[in-house]
């Protein structure tokens, strides 16, 4: 017998139709797959039947007296953009509901349609336009960011909410674009740390002197250009969580420093004699292989174990595809209101494409191929052509020219300032720019020219 909560969580159908036989057959059929259903006979009725309750889906033939399902089509998607809406056609209306997928209906079947390919029909579209972001319960708000339905992933994640409540270090290990970012901020909002700051870095990403004062902090006057004070990450992060991301591309000399600030609860910034004490939990990340790095040297044996307590492992996407189709229309949802448009979903030829392909950049290469064909769409659902155009082409980050030619100029910089070690005046010559030019051009990306230097950094600290 099924209790009233049980029946609350089945999905709610709106079945159209002006044929009664057929609105009784589809009723009986859907009942017994588990769904609610309510039927009416017109498009009026339908319009009424939405003031009053929204469905999951609307089922709709595409001929009916007076408002036919077109135009019930098109005032649903006025209401409710999102709810998909699948049509039932006869053969001479085919080139209607043709049209009606290129102006976002879900998909269409023509009559007489087989049972079972109805039933998986609708049960794709429910799992495409699932609320991917709302979580059913408040205590799931921890990992709202997470859009999952995997078993895989539901496994980490209790693992993760276990772990939250302890203050015990974390190593998150996992490919490349998988999300370790988006765990690691998960732990800390389900912690008792979630009020206090989460704070970030990449220590694969920024050159090593600099990336010394971006933890640990510096003083004025500590190395040429440091003409002020500079409160590090692991400041910034007190009382909260700090992600050190890609932990293993961190250079072997500050790997005894990290140890040693772990060890004390405490930094001490360059160029100061005073320690500093922190309250900081750390949670490292990484895709690379740390125990055939410590085979090789590479990484300290001692730093392992302090930040391996607990290790959570992610899976790659490949291996949670039951997860893409949420996942694309998370994106697709959210894409949607960058560039402007009204996207409807995935044809479903399209989401085939997706789940099927291979995805060796995970999570974040699937982001982008949604970002391309939302950028090149001109209709409201994804057609199968431009899927497979994006995944032909190398999936890349599209970035306005304004933020590409940012990005650029950046990389640019920083690749001169290492080719001369921060001599600005041999950097600027190479640029083909003044001094004072070459200085904004700093300034203006926050480039300090001491840290790109060769010489050892001054430092007066007793090792």
């Amino acid at each position: 017998m099924k209790t009233a909560s049980s029946t609350a969580q089945q999905p709610r159908l709106l079945v159209v139709d002006d044929d009664a036989d057929m609105l009784r057959l589809l009723s009986m059929r859907l009942t017994a797959a588990g769904y609610r259903v309510s039927a009416v006979g017109s498009a009026e009725a339908a319009l009424a039947q939405l003031d009053m309750e929204r469905p999951q889906l609307v089922l709709s033939d595409v001929r009916l007296p007076g408002r036919d399902g077109l135009a019930l089509f098109d005032e649903i998607r006025a209401r409710h953009p999102s709810l998909p809406v699948i049509l039932l056609t006869a053969h001479g209306t085919i080139p209607d509901a043709v049209e009606a997928t290129a102006r976002g209906v879900f998909t269409y079947l023509t009559k007489p349609f087989d049972g079972k390919e109805l039933l998986d029909k609708i049960a794709q579209a429910l799992a495409l336009h699932a609320p991917a972001i709302a979580p059913a319960h408040t205590d799931e708000a921890w990992r709202a960011d997470i859009v999952s339905r995997s078993n895989r992933m539901a496994e980490v994640l209790a693992e993760a909410h276990m772990v939250a409540r302890s203050d015990a270090s974390v190593l998150l290990r996992g490919d490349s674009g998988a999300g370790k970012e988006l765990l690691a901020r998960a732990i800390h909002r389900a912690s008792s740390r979630a009020a206090r700051p989460f704070v970030a870095v990449n220590c694969g990403a920024i050159p090593e002197a600099l990336l010394e004062s971006e933890l640990f902090g510096h003083m004025k006057g500590a190395f040429t250009d440091a003409v002020s004070n500079h409160k590090g990450l692991f400041q910034t992060a007190d009382g909260g969580t700090l992600l050190l991301d890609e932990i293993g591309d961190m250079p072997p000399a500050l790997q005894v420093k990290l140890l040693r600030v772990l060890q004390e609860r405490a930094v001490r910034p360059l160029g100061s004699s005073q320690s500093i004490q922190v309250d900081v939990r750390i949670i490292s990340a990484t895709h690379r292989d740390l125990e055939a790095a410590m085979a090789a040297g590479q990484f300290r044996e001692d730093l392992y174990y302090r930040l391996n307590v607990v290790t959570l492992t992610l899976p790659t996407l490949g291996e949670r595809r039951e997860d893409i189709p949420l996942l694309a229309q998370h994106f697709l949802t959210r894409l949607a209101g960058k560039y402007g448009k009204r996207l409807s979903g995935f044809a479903p030829e399209a989401l085939k494409a997706l789940t099927t392909a291979a995805w060796p950049g995970n999570v974040r290469q699937l982001y982008n191929v949604v970002e391309q064909v939302c950028a090149l769409s001109s209709t409201p659902l994804i057609s199968l052509a431009l899927v497979q155009r994006a995944l032909r082409v190398p999936s890349v980050e599209v970035l306005s020219y304004a933020d590409a030619k940012q990005r650029f100029e950046r990389d640019y910089l920083v690749g001169l300032l290492k080719i001369t070690d921060g001599n600005v005046a041999d950097a600027a010559r190479l640029a083909d720019r003044n001094r004072t030019e070459f200085y904004r051009l700093l300034q203006k990306h926050e480039l300090t020219p001491g840290h790109f230097k060769n010489e050892p950094v001054a430092d007066t600290r007793q090792e």
